[in-house]
């Protein structure tokens, strides 16, 4: 994920950086981190998922007026305000604020950072066209698997419903692993998310459904569903 910090106190921006960079390297999140000492420089290089954003700035600059112009093109983005002053909160919330965060409690950009990530996988959708010519759309957080067979993919959510649609596990494997999605076997990518219960041979799913981890797959799957529960159930 892309990170801005905009804050014109360098001392500030530090440990602003620091605290991002400790929680992303602890809970493994692929990052990159771009400071700005002003919302003037941060507005022409905007194309980023989230900004810790001063609500105080210098001169003329107001952290709410930044984030006003940022919405006119950069919609996506999540603004999380900083700021020593909690009265000021309050006005947050006119621009849809994501977070707002005290100064004096910078751990709670943690949580920010965390809840943004499960967020953006909640609402991410995929789209495939099913063996019938038609266009389907699949939220991610509502699917439980995806089984392969033959050139075809079944997607299975957690209401039942299948979608069988063209494509090859491999490469759905690849593309969904940023979103809590793995390979346990040759035939099966499930939603980590999804997991009840996981031990070194099998998964149970929230549906009751068994799947065999393979061999192969084993010692790489123990870790990755470590690292998801740690960054989104600690």
């Amino acid at each position: 994920m892309n990170i801005a910090i905009v804050e014109d106190e360098v001392i500030w921006r530090n440990k602003i950086q620091t605290a991002i960079v400790k929680h992303c390297k602890d809970k493994n999140i692929s990052n990159q981190i771009f400071s700005y000492a002003s919302g003037e420089e941060f507005l022409k290089n905007a194309d980023v998922d989230m900004v810790f954003l001063d609500i105080e700035l210098a001169g003329d600059e107001n952290g709410f007026e930044i984030a006003v112009q940022l919405m006119h093109f950069e919609k996506n983005c999540k603004v999380c305000f900083l700021t020593s002053h909690t009265e000021l909160a309050r006005q947050g919330y006119k621009v849809n604020a994501f977070r707002y965060i005290d100064k004096k409690h910078l751990e709670e950009i943690s949580e920010a950072v965390d809840f943004f990530l499960e967020t953006r996988i909640q609402d991410t959708v995929v789209t495939c066209k099913d063996i019938t010519g038609i266009n389907v759309t699949i939220p991610l957080n509502k699917l439980l698997l995806i089984e392969t067979f033959g050139r075809k993919l079944r997607y299975l959510m957690l209401d039942g419903r299948e979608y069988i649609c063209d494509g090859r596990i491999s490469e759905a494997a690849m593309s969904l692993s940023q979103f809590g999605f793995y390979q346990i076997q040759r035939s099966y990518i499930v939603n980590l998310k999804h997991i009840e219960k996981a031990d070194s041979r099998e998964i149970i799913l929230r549906n009751g459904l068994a799947i065999r981890i393979g061999r192969t797959h084993s010692k790489d799957f123990k870790k990755e569903f470590f690292e998801w529960r740690m960054r989104f159930n600690s």
